[in-house]
């Protein structure tokens, strides 16, 4: 596009503006031209994706809508390889990979249900929390499995980071960077991404009853056998009778059957488990469904496994009646307490680190969304935003303060 188009472009954007209450860019340059003219003027954007997760502070702004940027750009089967515009919806990604016998290795979380939002997930909004489900603990995070992207940052620079075959970066990892930075350092335009094979058998080993301690030995236990377990999570409350107990084992029938054997006897100190086939109960924890449409305030939290049941009952000991789920194997809590609660004391004497994830616009403020950065890395941290958007448009106040920018997890 030339310089008289996108100028063009963005004049017509602007009366659109006008009479929708926000922008929606159908290409970079028009996206790069609308962040110049909010930097030159100090318009504050809010960029929405889905507009599914709420997480993190209300920002006041120009809402940027980035829908129309969507498409899947590049899908190589036999590279296991996919380029997709950031504004294309989730659904549609998974729905291409599954054609062709593959999926997202990290297993993306779904907001709508915890948030009570509307809208529609796209791949741009995950790369940009980092949504990672129970599938972290074997295969890692979205971050994991980027390798490209290109963003528009807030001086309306294009700039393109790795590749779309493999990792090509020298100097600062920008693709790891951008990936949970929640649209404050740049506004996504197209991501990379390895995918895997789609396994052809699910089966999960349930157990029923166990207490925290129980299930933490036992799912620790789990993941340090050659069975493979690609999911490890304890549910004291909220998925069937009782506390459950939930290992997956994913590949070929035989290989699944042969593992499951394995894992059974490995763990017969806690009884004999129950076999579920195929997805079962895990997209439920992996939205946090048991919370869904209930009162309260959720906090996430990242810690060693081995202080999850410490954790848990920290939690009830401030806030009696807190509801836990361990997943990761024990390294991610999500909680459920009263509003007001907060939740970080609860870390008190332990590693690790806690979001609030869901409460009310007040209870944020006060509390803080993101755990609070050390000095040194909240200094490393402010630089970079003056650099990629020095003149605090993208986002401004969804992290917290300039100097805190968190990492989701």
């Amino acid at each position: 596009m030339s310089v008289a188009g996108a100028a063009s472009s963005v004049a017509a954007q602007e009366a659109a503006q006008a009479t929708t209450g926000g922008y929606r860019p159908e290409s970079e340059e028009e996206l790069a031209g609308i962040i110049r003219a909010a930097g030159r003027e100090g318009r504050p954007l809010r960029v929405i994706g889905g507009g599914t997760r709420d997480i993190g502070h209300p920002v006041t702004g120009t809402p940027l809508r980035m829908g129309a940027l969507s498409g899947i750009r590049l899908h190589e089967p036999g590279a296991l390889t996919l380029v997709v515009g950031a504004g294309t919806p989730l659904a549609e990604v998974e729905a291409a990979l599954a054609a062709e016998g593959q999926r997202l290795p990290f297993e993306p979380w779904d907001g709508r249900a915890l948030h009570g939002t509307g809208g529609t997930p796209t791949i741009g909004g995950v790369v940009a929390v980092n949504a990672s489900g129970p599938r972290r603990v074997a295969v890692g995070a979205c971050r994991d499995s980027l390798i490209g992207l290109r963003f528009v940052d807030g001086t309306g620079e294009v700039v393109r980071s790795g590749g779309r075959v493999m990792k090509n970066v020298t100097g600062l990892d920008l693709v790891r960077l951008l990936c949970g930075s929640h649209g404050t350092l740049g506004v996504l335009t197209e991501v990379a991404f390895k995918v895997l094979p789609a396994p052809a058998t699910t089966v999960t080993l349930a157990f029923d009853g166990l207490t925290e301690a129980q299930a933490l030995a036992a799912m620790t236990l789990a993941l340090g056998t050659p069975c493979e377990v690609t999911g490890a999570a304890h549910v004291p409350k909220g998925i069937g009778d009782g506390p459950v107990t939930l290992l997956r084992i994913e590949g070929f029938a035989s290989q699944v059957e042969y593992r499951a054997e394995r894992l059974s006897a490995a763990l017969a100190n806690w009884g004999t488990p129950r076999l579920v086939e195929g997805e079962g109960d895990w997209p439920a924890i992996r939205d946090v469904r048991p919370f869904a449409g209930r009162e309260g305030d959720v906090w996430r939290f990242s810690v060693k496994p081995s202080d999850g049941p410490a954790l848990a009952a920290s939690l009830r000991r401030i806030a009696p009646g807190a509801e836990v789920i361990h997943d990761w194997g024990g390294g991610l809590v999500w909680a459920l307490v009263p509003e007001h609660t907060y939740g970080r004391e609860a870390l008190r004497g332990m590693a690790g680190h806690a979001t609030l994830v869901r409460a009310s616009p007040a209870v944020k403020a006060r509390m803080g969304v993101f755990h609070p950065q050390p000095a040194p890395l909240a200094r490393i941290e402010a630089g970079l935003r003056a650099r990629f958007d020095p003149g605090g448009v993208l986002n401004p106040g969804r992290m917290g303060g300039r100097a805190d920018m968190g990492k989701a997890v």
